[in-house]
């Protein structure tokens, strides 16, 4: 369990947080929530010890491990992909050779009857069971199907890690963690770099993980997938909610709606009481009135309403004339480098269809959007039809921008008619609001440029637009206001997405790009999924399978009380996975009590609940229950 108690963080005098005060429960997992800048990277680095806050507290257990992926970290190139993978199984590679010295020791000494031979051989035991206990035996076998499962193929685990990508590399970082198996694990924008398929593994693996899970992430459908608690840091404070994240959006929606009745409330009163102090301030026989209306309002605390959330605001692609029926066609396409990337590739896009391009990374999606784009050589037919005109968004977008405009002259050179009026609303959807809108081009970060660029092409008159990974840097509330646009867009449109959330109901054809070839799905995002087999997850530490490949030397003499303390530490090792059992079952039923009576609770809130006596009288039940599942609990780990 992690407390953070009474933490506040300031940068040049800036408040970021303020006096926040929660706890991180040992199976928890949490989303962290919130616009760009609200701090959700910085609470992170803060409970990871990697940054410190201006005052308050982060406490952990004594002994507590922690894993934490930033967005961004400095990588070596010195080894191949295994070896590097290999590093998260030091502490396995410590207690091994330790066990190969005993074993050496053991062998060469003849004092069989010495006391310090059979502390030797008791070390020697309680250390090979620990190693056992850990999966020291198959972990070679782990870190594989870890690396696999984040989308490495068997041949790439020999290679230098200096062959490949940046976002490649990300991913053994990532595996590194995740195989160390910490008690918690803090993970900023874990799926950045990942396919679908390896996104699926991770939620598979976070889902079924011991340990506590803190993350950041702008993919709704992977935090809906892997997290039960959602913090929103909003205005230097949090607002904790202990549910998926779709469920706190719209207990979020409420909370406005009140806030906004209680404002207009306070409002009318506040108006009424300064009419009375203005009507009668200089009337002795109302002086006493006058002056308690003036106290009054000097003690009244302003409701506070949450920022407008400018989700809502509804933007449209600008469609151009119409273009042929088939505005791309591809007839026996082919490219190739060092290996083929596709091959006889034959596809046909309709008019005024909505596709996405999927598959792995390096599978050939963005290759095939360059040919179509006819920016690089190719073999076989890609044809582009009659009239069409492209908008094509891709990552080097964001370096064609002129430098020396602001963000607002940016998008005012390419808005028409009425929608320059909605200019700054714009802006604010895409995280541009306030004095940002003003700020030049060239001192904005990769990100912003990107969404600016993303702006810019949104008001450009086009009929094929071509999209690739156009949400890696938008927030959740900005990715809604792009889908809606390219849903309501009247033209063609091509997504290259690993965003499942993003491409649901917005497309209705699906290639899949993979081992050179390119394939046809009809229909959404997860009729592709559901057509595809469930990867496979990793074996975990102290797995049943694992087994120990040192044993006890063989010698002559008399060494049957060594062979006997051996037999006692199976035994305890037995004892151990039972109590171990019996401890995970404990604490599931204290977690299924805390969901019922959570589910019990939100019942008793509504208006027909808070008069149901039946209700009270099983809460009352539940909590004695809880009560005694958690002293069973507690009995278990002293």
């Amino acid at each position: 369990m992690i407390s953070i108690d009474q933490l506040s963080v300031e940068f040049s005098a800036r408040p970021l947080f303020t006096d926040i005060t929660y706890v991180v429960n040992d199976r928890d997992r949490i989303a962290l929530v919130g616009k760009n800048g609200a701090g959700k990277s910085t609470m992170l680095k803060i409970i990871a010890g990697v940054e410190h806050p201006t005052s308050g507290t982060v406490s952990l257990p004594k002994g507590t491990t922690v894993g934490y992926l930033p967005q961004v970290m400095v990588l070596s190139d010195s080894c191949t992909v295994r070896q590097e993978a290999e590093k998260a199984f030091a502490h396995l590679h410590e207690i091994e050779a330790d066990i190969l010295r005993m074993q050496k020791e053991m062998a060469e000494r003849d004092d069989y009857e010495s006391e310090g031979y059979m502390q030797l051989c008791e070390r020697f035991t309680h250390e090979s069971e620990r190693l056992e206990m850990m999966g020291g035996s198959e972990y070679m076998g782990r870190l594989e199907r870890t690396l696999q499962g984040l989308g490495f193929r068997q041949a790439d685990l020999d290679r230098p890690t200096s062959e490949f990508s940046g976002g490649w590399r990300m991913r053994i970082e990532l595996a590194k963690i995740l195989l160390q198996h910490p008690d918690v694990l803090l993970l900023d924008e874990p799926t950045n770099h990942l396919d679908i398929e390896s996104i699926q593994w991770l939620e598979q693996f976070l889902a079924t993980y011991s340990g506590a899970v803190m993350l950041v992430s702008h993919d709704r459908a992977f935090i809906n997938n892997v997290t039960n608690r959602t913090i929103e840091i909003s205005c230097g404070r949090i607002y904790d909610y202990r549910v998926k994240y779709d469920e706190y959006v719209s207990l979020r929606a409420e909370r406005r709606e009140q806030q906004l009745r209680a404002f207009e409330n306070q409002q009318k009163e506040i108006a009424d009481t300064q009419a009375f102090i203005d009507r009668f301030r200089y009337q002795a026989t109302k002086a006493i009135q006058v002056q308690q209306r003036i106290r009054q309002l000097e003690k009244m605390i302003p409701v506070e309403v949450d920022e407008v959330d400018n989700s809502a605001l509804h933007l449209k692609f600008t469609c151009s004339q119409r273009s042929g029926d088939y505005p791309v066609i591809c007839n026996e396409a082919r490219k190739e480098y060092d290996h083929v990337v596709f091959d006889h590739v034959n596809l046909t896009i309709r008019r005024g269809e909505k596709v996405a391009f999927v598959g792995k990374n390096g599978e050939g999606k963005s290759t095939m959007v360059k040919c179509i784009m006819n920016e690089i050589p190719f073999q076989g037919e890609v044809k582009v039809g009659h009239n069409v005109q492209i908008g094509y968004f891709a990552q080097n977008q964001a370096q064609m921008l002129d430098g020396e405009l602001t963000v607002f002259d940016t998008i005012d050179r390419v808005a028409r008619g009425d929608i320059r009026l909605k200019i700054r609303d714009i802006l604010g959807a895409f995280m541009f609001g306030g004095e940002a809108s003003e700020k030049k081009v060239k001192f904005l970060s990769g990100g912003e440029r990107t969404r600016l660029a993303m702006i810019k092409l949104l008001l450009e008159p086009v009929n094929l637009l071509i999209l690739d990974e156009p949400t890696n840097h938008l927030d959740l509330k900005s990715k809604d206001v792009l889908k809606e646009a390219i849903r309501d867009f009247d033209g063609t449109v091509i997504v290259v997405s690993h965003d499942r959330d993003f491409l649901d109901g917005l497309v209705e054809r699906v290639y899949e790009f993979g081992g050179g070839k390119v394939r046809e799905h009809l229909g959404g995002i997860y009729d592709w999924i559901r057509s595809r087999p469930t990867p496979a997850l990793p074996a975990r530490e102290g797995d049943s399978g694992a087994r120990l490949s040192t044993t006890l030397p063989r010698r002559e003499g008399r060494g049957g009380s060594a062979a006997a303390s051996y037999e006692e530490q199976k035994a305890q090792a037995r004892a151990q996975k039972k109590r171990e059992k019996e401890l995970a079952d404990a604490e599931a039923a204290v977690l299924q009590l805390e969901s019922a009576i959570a589910i019990l609770e939100e019942q008793m809130a509504t208006e027909a609940g808070s008069q149901d006596m039946s209700l009270y009288e099983k809460h009352t039940k539940l909590k004695q229950q809880l009560t005694q599942a958690e002293e069973r609990w507690m009995e278990l780990m002293e």
